[in-house]
Formats: structure tokens, sequence, C-alpha cells
């Protein structure tokens, strides 16, 4: 029988196993549908990483401004933010795997149109749609899995979907480069485009709706607001959520500023730098390796407050270094460990957020990845406020991203019996 944390009561309609621990590990998946799962997860951070590499040529060819080319990533994260509060509630209602269809044969077409803009507004606006349609495979992944996974199951799987989420950022800009050097930025949304009609196929031939007729959401838009009104209403909910979503905020704080600390602050080559991105995403693999065996003993929830109290230690120490002028040794420990933390963050914080909205798996879905992609909109323009020459604005976004992270888990607490 699993162990439970001793003041901790379940919520009526959830399973048992989503707070604690159990003895299985195993999955109601088949290789191939992980498979497919991982190509949904893997888009968002192929779409935004891909093509960091042609900024220049693109500003260069377009005529314009850094900042405008800038740009065309915001738009893409505020379009992955609307796009899951539009397809996660409407799968609550028309099932998983037709929305699924939509979103990738969306993607794939707003891929070739971003291809072929022949202007940077064009090129935003396409941007836009594409990230909307491609938070369909995101946000509907997730609502897959807990459709029919639950407890140490579904935090494997999770945790599978954040190894993807690590290794994806590393082969992005590689690739990206290989293709940017040898055919152009424009042969980089050509391969999203591809990747995206073999989503569409791979969700034809092998995903199965998950989501019974008689689960679903009846009534239309009212239904789904008052679906949207009940989980928000759900006071655990909103805290794993809230914990989810700043613990993502401090890595996008991470990754908005560390090219300008790393290599400005502190002085290391582009060179070093790709190797210490490449370490600190090596930290995060190995937390959420590690994350499947701390949970089978203690627990998802146990393990979540254990690193959600690691990250926001690391965040103040972080702050410390930059206050008394960082030391570059000290700054990369300190990294390596706030992205290892987060291994043993996401995965717990997804599943125990969405064990709290298993009747509208669509819509806690929804709102969990909504919140994630405007804190990554709002960070990434705040940490450069204060120059590219100082580590301190990085640190406070990530002390107060982390701090709020872990303070959400006082809402996650259950009720006393």
């Amino acid at each position: 029988m699993p162990q439970h944390d001793s003041a901790t009561t379940q919520a009526p309609d959830i399973p048992e196993s989503t707070e604690t621990g159990d003895d299985t590990g195993g999955t109601p998946f088949s290789a191939k549908l992980i498979a497919v799962l991982a190509l949904l997860a893997a888009v968002a951070p192929l779409a935004i990483d891909m093509y960091l590499p042609a900024f220049p040529e693109m500003a260069e060819e377009f005529d314009t401004s850094a900042s405008a080319i800038q740009l065309t990533l915001t738009t893409f994260l505020l379009g992955m933010a609307i796009g899951q509060l539009v397809f996660g509630p409407l799968s609550d209602r028309f099932g998983r795997r037709p929305l699924l269809l939509v979103g990738t044969l969306a993607c794939a077409v707003f891929s070739a149109a971003s291809a072929l803009a022949p202007t940077i507004e064009l090129l935003a606006g396409a941007r836009f749609v594409q990230g909307f349609a491609g938070a369909a495979g995101i946000v509907l992944g997730r609502a897959v899995i807990a459709d029919r996974a639950e407890g140490v199951a579904a935090a494997k799987l999770f945790s599978l979907l954040v190894v993807i989420n690590a290794v994806a950022p590393i082969i992005a800009p590689l690739v990206g480069g290989v293709i940017v050097t040898n055919v152009g930025w424009r042969a980089v949304y050509w391969v999203l485009a591809g990747l995206s009609v073999l989503m569409f196929l791979a969700v034809l031939l092998l995903v199965a709706e998950t989501h019974p007729v008689e689960r679903r959401t009846q009534g239309g838009a009212t239904a789904m607001l008052r679906d949207a009104r009940e989980v928000l209403r759900n006071r655990r909910y909103v805290g794993y959520t809230l914990a989810y979503a700043f613990a993502f905020g401090v890595m996008f704080a991470y990754i908005s500023a560390s090219p300008f600390v790393l290599q400005n602050v502190h002085g290391m080559s582009t060179g070093w730098y790709t190797v210490a991105f490449t370490a600190n995403a090596i930290g995060l693999v190995i937390g959420s390796i590690a994350n499947d065996n701390i949970v089978r003993r203690i627990g998802s929830g146990r393990t979540l407050r254990i690193g959600l109290t690691i990250l926001a230690s690391m965040s103040v120490l972080m702050l410390i270094n930059s206050l008394a002028g960082p030391a570059m040794w000290v700054t990369l420990i300190l990294l390596w460990c706030t992205m290892s933390s987060l291994g043993l963050i996401i995965a717990n914080a997804t599943t125990l957020a969405l064990g709290q909205a298993q009747r509208a798996a669509g819509t806690g879905s929804a709102l969990l990845g909504a919140l994630q992609f405007l804190l990554a909109a709002a960070i990434a323009p705040l940490v450069g406020i204060g120059g590219e020459d100082t580590a301190v604005p990085m640190a406070v976004a990530m002390v107060v991203s982390g701090v709020i992270a872990l303070g959400a888990m006082a809402l996650a607490r259950p009720e006393r019996a």
C-alpha cells in the first residue's frame, strides 16, 4: 500500500495515488503512443529555438530592427497561451482526437505560411497562428495523459515530457544553425511544417479518443465557462498551477537572461556558454529521471515541496551572489542546482494539478499552460531592464517567481478531516 503524508486527506473525487506514491510504475500507454505524445511536446521548444540563429539574417532581409524580429517570438508565445485556453475547454466537449487533428494540420499550414511570409508583419501574424494551432498538441497531450493515467504512472509520463522539453532546446539551435547556414532561415519553417504533418499523421493513425462521450461537457460555451469556474474554485488546483507556472517562470528568466549574464557579465565565449547551457539542461534531465524513484518512495506531494524549496533557496543565493559582484563558478553551480530542481517540480505539479481537474482535464490543462506561457512572455522583457551587463534582474525575477511558487503550496494544502 502507498504511504501517505500524515496530514494529507484526499478530495473525494481524486485518486489516492495522485498525492502520494504507489507501487505500480506501469502506464496504460503503448510505446507508439508515448512517442506521439513526446513529439507533440517537442513542437513548442523546437518552434521557439530552431530559428534563433537566423535573427541577424532575418533582420537584414526584412531591413528591420532586432526588436521587430523578437516580436515574432512574442507573438508565438501569446498564440500558445491563447490557443491552450481555446483547445482545452473545447476538447472537454468535443473530445481530444478531433481537435488534435485540427490543431496539428493548422500548425502545418501556418508553418508553411511563415516560410513564405514576404514581410515581418505577416511573419509575426503567421507565427501567432502557428503558436495558437500548435498549442493543441501541448494542452491535449497533457489531457490525454490525465484521461488515462494517475499517480506514479502520470508523474512518470509527465517526467518524460519534461526531458523532451529539456533536450529539444539544446538540439533546436544546433539543427537550426545548420539549416540556416546551408539553406536559409525560411527552410526552418519548412522543417517545422514537415514535423507538423508528421504529427497529424501520427495522431490520425495512432491516437484513439481518450475522453468518452459520457464524460464530455454538454451545453456549449456556458457549460465550458462553468467548467473553468469550477476548476478555478478548486483551491488545490490553483495552488499546484501557480507552483507550476512560477517555477517555469524561474526557468524562463534563466533562458532569457543567461546569454547576457554568462557571456557579458562573466566573459564566457559562445562555445563555453553552449557547454554551460547543455550542462544545465542535463541537470534538468537528471532531476526528471530521479523524480520517478523519489515519487515512488515519498509521493508526488512531498517531492514537489522538496523541489520548490531547493528552487527558492537557490534563487535567493543567486540574488546574493549577483549583488555581491557575481563569481562565475558560484553562478554556474547555482544555475545547475536550480535547473536540476525543476525536474522534481514540473511533472509533479502537473500531475497534482490535473488530478484536481479530472472531470475537465482539458480545461485544467489549458489554464495551466496558458498561465505558463503568459508568464514567459512577460518575464522575457523584464530580465533585460537593467541592461546587458548585470545579473541582478535575472536573479530578482528568479527570486520573485521561486518564492511565489513555494508560497503557492499553502493553497494546495489539503483540508484536515
